[in-house]
């Protein structure tokens, strides 16, 4: 797990309408080769028909497809992938088995394969709304009357959307009751199905099942026990080796590596990046708990590097995030400089020109960055500069926007 380097692949825009199966082997080589230590194919579940319906009349959704692709044709609205039908393979990608040859294809490239799982929530059509209606948040006719954008009718009766405590339900999604005891053990079964077809869990949004948010968000009492340690705890006794990664905000990462997952998201880090602020500061923590947060500068949720920092910034940032403690998260099209932010909803995404000088850089950065090991110190430093060292391995980065330290404006020096 050491300083692991993750390539996220947005599985249905990567495959192009073709299987996992039948990827070809210059494909996986190419990933190898940047070098990374695991994939992580994003979005490989079952979607959900009554999803995508709603996806499908959601004004402000079609203008995001829009904008995405200019050209958008029928057919390239294929649904979100956290608006999971089943955690099934999703058989336009070869189910199960297309699935085994891609691990396959990884582990023989010495290469870790991530898979999702959504915690929160499910379609609106997931089997469980028949079979276990009480694994969900309910509601009354009198409040799906009252309040139509908070609850929907399913089969299961009258249950929750799906939500988190600062914004609006998600309209495709409905909401699983953490508490529910029955609910757990479910989850726990469908995980350790999951985790014999891969090497690690993106778990999104977990700090949503944090007993303290959960109760606060739906306004109940907290259940004795939390989600995460027993669920954790119990998937690994079968797959001891199996990651557990969380996407987590609100400075919640700590207390998700205390119930048990072993690497976090580092959004703040991201966010300091993005508006300036003191990166310096927030590396004065524990390295004990830096080498389990994961660094990245885009992924599917964040807009596009190559958009949001110009052309210096995006590669003083790369080293920024290249090359710290804990594991480095970098996005499919984020080395060739792909501007276009691609809503999860489309299985296609739009022609984009490679940058080719970028693409020379991340080939120049990322091997010196894997081989950085040893003893990990913050230096001593004057703003705007930023420096560290592993063992006699020395980075300097500009954060400002003028020359300094005879550093170009967000330049860098990796020595």
């Amino acid at each position: 797990m050491t300083r692991l380097s993750i390539y996220e692949i947005n599985t249905a825009v990567w495959l192009g309408g073709h299987s996992l199966a039948d990827v070809p082997a210059k494909r996986w080589d190419a990933i190898a080769a940047l070098p990374v230590d695991a994939v992580w194919l994003m979005g490989v579940w079952r979607r959900s028909p009554a999803g995508l319906a709603i996806a499908a009349v959601d004004d402000g959704l079609s203008a995001s497809f829009r904008a995405a692709l200019t050209d958008l044709r029928p057919g390239d609205v294929i649904g979100s992938p956290y608006c999971v039908r089943d955690y099934v393979v999703d058989e336009r990608f070869g189910g199960r088995e297309g699935l085994a040859v891609a691990r396959h294809e990884l582990a023989a490239r010495g290469l870790r394969l991530i898979l999702d799982y959504v915690p929160n929530h499910v379609a609106p059509d997931h089997p469980w709304l028949a079979s276990n209606p009480e694994y969900f948040i309910r509601g009354t006719e009198a409040q799906l009357a009252e309040r139509p954008a908070d609850f929907v009718r399913t089969a299961g009766g009258i249950v929750a959307r799906g939500r988190d405590p600062y914004f609006p339900p998600w309209p495709d999604v409905v909401q699983l009751d953490a508490f529910n005891d029955g609910l757990r053990s479910a989850v726990a079964e469908t995980l350790v199905d999951v985790g014999a077809q891969c090497d690690g869990l993106r778990c999104d949004m977990a700090m949503l099942m944090i007993s303290e948010v959960f109760a606060g968000t739906w306004g109940v009492e907290p259940h004795a026990e939390e989600f995460w340690p027993q669920l954790i705890t119990r998937v690994k006794w079968t797959h001891p080796g199996l990651l557990f990664i969380a996407e987590a905000y609100w400075d919640m990462e700590f207390a998700l590596m205390e119930q048990g997952f072993d690497l976090c998201y580092d959004k703040r880090l991201y966010d300091r990046l993005v508006e300036r602020g003191d990166v310096r500061g927030h590396l004065t923590a524990p390295v004990e708990y830096q080498e389990r947060l994961v660094r990245f500068i885009e992924n599917h949720d964040e807009p596009r590097a190559a958009s949001v920092f110009g052309p210096e910034q995006a590669r003083a940032a790369a080293v920024v995030m290249s090359t710290l403690p804990g594991a480095r998260l970098y996005h499919d099209g984020q080395l060739s400089g792909r501007r276009a932010h691609v809503p999860v909803f489309l299985g296609r995404g739009p022609d984009e020109p490679p940058d080719a000088e970028l693409r020379a850089f991340y080939a120049w950065l990322l091997p010196r960055a894997a081989r950085l090991q040893g003893t990990w110190r913050l230096l001593e430093s004057e703003p705007p500069l930023v420096s560290w060292a592993w063992d006699d391995d020395v980075v300097v980065v500009n954060l400002s926007d003028e020359p300094a330290g005879g550093l170009p404006p967000w330049g860098f020096q990796l020595g």
